[in-house]
């Protein structure tokens, strides 16, 4: 992607407005914290105290809107305690640039690290940079200091009691996420129908595990109705597959392929019932005709054979998923699920046991190459740049140009752009329309404190909404918040406008200077999620050879680590696809047919997980050579793909050659769909196999194809110009 392609994205992704569900009643609840604590300070104390109130309140009520699986009061402590600690450090050092410098690098280097630990542990750590940079603002007094930084993290406190007091959709993300996995399964059936070979998306089933994973005390609290049917979509997204597929499941065509696509729709309205049902809390309500429909008469039947078994496992999965969402049979009771949904919560560390935890995440990040380690470089080196910067220009409140660079700065660089344009023209936005009405109404602490407080609301409301969108109220904020504070604001005014400018610009500079693109970087990521998917389905296989419980939990576990080397290299290609470099190594139309490829192979594997015997079935041996040549041919062509050459997969046909025909006809589907795999081996290797020179044309062509897209959006833009 060229240059100017990449930042007419990054515009284009920054003031986009994203359709996402509102949640009014939390953001009425987190600004009466700061209503509670801005007026009580101004009662009590004085606005300096009610802004160091504000600040707190208003960043811990913030870090409750990120997506987090821990509770919101457990998350508006830490990040009260954090904005204290920050802004009681930094007043230390405050005096000095030898020693306010030296420590403003140190922290913000932390705090990118904290990417290593998630994405919300990252934003509140920014959040504390920027705490510690406000200190400078502070009351030349190490115990008045203190004071504030007591006031900030109170601040804290106050939204956590309202969270503990007025809990609103408690366990609400919790449920969210599973109803969203059963809808995703959903989606795939209906898909099933119209194309028996679509491919599945776990992405969703890999954010309800890991809200699935509670603490002890979350465990004791949980609704009964979160427990089992997770499990269950893990089952019912391969049921539902080997239904649909034609080499194992229903014929191509014919009545077969009708009931098939008939049990797919009712399947899917089941299972879209359940979401609801869980989302809401209410019992299950699935249309009459869908009920009619899963119901498998043992005379008329018209599937047979595996199509006939993937059906009744299908249905009856469903009927569980039904009892769970508290409809069916046992409509009111909400069972345990049998298997293993059923067997134990997955465990999440408590703040104290997640300290070793968040050591072991950074320490594997400290590594030159790593995307959170660079960030965590440009975070220290923008926020000691920008500071400097700012306080030597003729404008006060100098701090406002490394905040701003902080809180854009994330570790890839389109996000990292977009941020800056939309806090630009956020912060444009709100500024005049708080000038105006502060301009108007005249000053008053009182009302301002209001305002401030209206403001902060409305800001929380449209936090999921873009940036753009909430970053205009909290500019408004901002400004209401100063004014109550009793500075000039016809004078903060365009210094913030100003230092936010400055800011932005110094984030996409740093990301330019000290980049961390993962275009180079596909290739290795295609591998990983290559070797991933081989131990995987040589897992599966093994299951077959010898149907033991040890073997379904290294499947299990194969199939974790699948997933998440896929999810590695989807967010890996999304931001390639954004970066203005040429392609290295592996042009965008290789990696989609490479992805492709790899996709198929995963769901051949997990059409051959649906068909694991139980553990008292008879086992079949030869397929535990298939494993092993399996296995050996995805690692060595993982191998091949990091060094830049060309795969070759032989063992595996050999295998197949090796298979005995009584064996065949034991066991057809299992050999379907190790021939399956075969075939995506040989596509994957046809996609990324060329000569060095076909490489670099691939490339050009690569760019010559994007410039032609740039002309052609162009010509379109100024047509329609032309027209208007």
């Amino acid at each position: 992607m060229t240059w100017r392609r990449a930042l007419r994205e990054v515009v284009r992704s920054g003031l986009t407005l994203e359709e996402t569900r509102l949640e009014p009643l939390l953001a009425l609840r987190t600004a009466a914290g700061m209503a509670i604590i801005i007026g009580s300070a101004l009662w009590l104390a004085s606005p300096a105290y009610a802004a160091s109130a504000a600040l707190g309140a208003y960043s811990a009520g913030a870090a409750t809107f990120q997506r987090t699986w821990r509770p919101r009061k457990v998350i508006a402590l830490g990040a009260g305690a954090g904005l204290a600690l920050s802004t009681f450090v930094g007043y230390l050092a405050a005096g000095r640039l030898v020693t306010f410098l030296p420590l403003l690098a140190l922290w913000a280097f932390v705090a990118g690290m904290a990417w290593a630990v998630g994405s919300t542990a990252g934003i509140v750590a920014a959040t504390t940079v920027g705490s510690m940079l406000v200190t400078v603002t502070l009351p030349t007094s190490a115990g008045r200091a203190l004071e504030h930084a007591g006031v900030i993290a109170l601040g804290g406190v106050v939204q956590a009691v309202l969270i503990l007091l007025f809990p609103i959709r408690r366990w609400g993300a919790h449920r969210d996420a599973l109803a969203d996995a059963l809808a995703a399964v959903a989606d795939y059936a209906r898909r099933l129908r119209h194309d028996p070979t679509a491919p599945f998306d776990p992405e969703p089933l890999m954010k309800a595990r890991d809200a699935a994973a509670v603490t002890p005390s979350q465990a004791r609290t949980r609704p009964t109705v979160l427990h089992g049917p997770r499990g269950l979509a893990e089952r019912i997204a391969p049921a539902v597959a080997a239904l649909a597929d034609p080499h194992v499941g229903a014929p191509a065509e014919g009545p077969g392929r009708d009931r098939a696509r008939e049990l797919l729709g009712a399947a899917a309205d089941v299972l879209d019932a359940a979401a609801r049902s869980i989302r809401r809390g209410t019992p299950a309500e699935v249309p009459p005709a869908s009920a009619d429909v899963l119901r498998v008469d043992e005379e008329h039947e018209v599937l047979q054979g595996h199509a006939r078994q993937a059906a009744e496992r299908l249905v009856e999965l469903l009927g569980e998923a039904l009892e769970i969402a508290g409809s069916g049979s046992t409509r009111g009771r909400t069972p345990t699920p049998h298997g293993p949904a059923g067997d134990q919560f997955l465990v999440r560390p408590t703040m104290l046991r997640l300290i070793p935890v968040v050591v072991r995440s950074v320490r594997r990040e400290l590594r030159r190459d790593s995307p959170v380690f660079r960030h965590a470089v440009r975070l220290a080196a923008v926020a000691m740049l920008g500071y400097l910067i700012a306080t030597r220009l003729p404008l006060g409140h100098g701090y406002w140009a490394p905040i701003a660079a902080v809180m854009v700065m994330r570790p890839d660089f389109h996000q990292t752009s977009a941020r800056a344009v939309a806090r630009l023209a956020g912060t444009l936005a709100g500024v005049a329309l708080a000038t105006g009405m502060a301009r108007a109404l005249g000053p008053d602490a009182q009302v301002f404190g209001v305002l401030a407080v209206v403001s902060a609301g409305l800001s929380y409301t449209l936090i999921r909404t873009g940036y753009a969108y909430s970053q205009c109220f909290t500019a408004a904020y901002v400004v209401f918040l100063l004014a109550m504070g009793g500075q000039a604001w016809e004078q903060t005014v365009p210094e913030r406008v100003v230092l936010t400018l400055l800011g932005g610009a110094l984030a996409m500079l740093a990301y330019v200077v000290f980049p961390a693109w993962e275009t180079p970087r596909l290739p290795d990521r295609l591998a990983d999620w290559l070797a991933a998917n081989g131990r995987y389905a040589a897992a599966v296989l093994r299951s077959h050879a010898e149907p033991t419980r040890e073997h379904r939990t290294d499947m299990r576990r194969a199939q974790l680590a699948s997933r998440k080397a896929r999810a590695a290299w989807q967010e890996a290609y999304d931001q390639a696809r954004h970066e203005p470099i040429p392609p290295r190594g592996m042009t965008s139309r290789e990696a989609q047919d490479a992805q492709d490829a790899l996709e198929g192979f995963d769901r051949a594997a997990m059409l051959m997980e649906n068909l694991v015997p139980r553990a008292d079935s008879p086992s079949a041996p030869e397929a535990k050579r298939l494993a092993e040549a399996l296995e050996a041919d995805t690692a060595q062509a993982a191998i091949d793909l990091r060094e830049h050459r060309n795969p070759h997969v032989g063992r595996v046909e050999e295998a197949l050659h090796a298979w005995p025909e009584a064996a065949v006809d034991r066991s057809p589907m299992v050999r379907r769909g190790a021939e399956l795999q075969k075939q995506a081996l040989e596509d994957l290797a046809t996609a990324v196999s060329r000569a060095p020179l076909e490489r670099d044309m691939g490339s050009a062509r690569e760019q010559l194809r994007e410039q032609a897209a740039l002309a052609a959006g162009g010509d379109e833009s100024a047509h329609a110009h032309r027209g208007g």
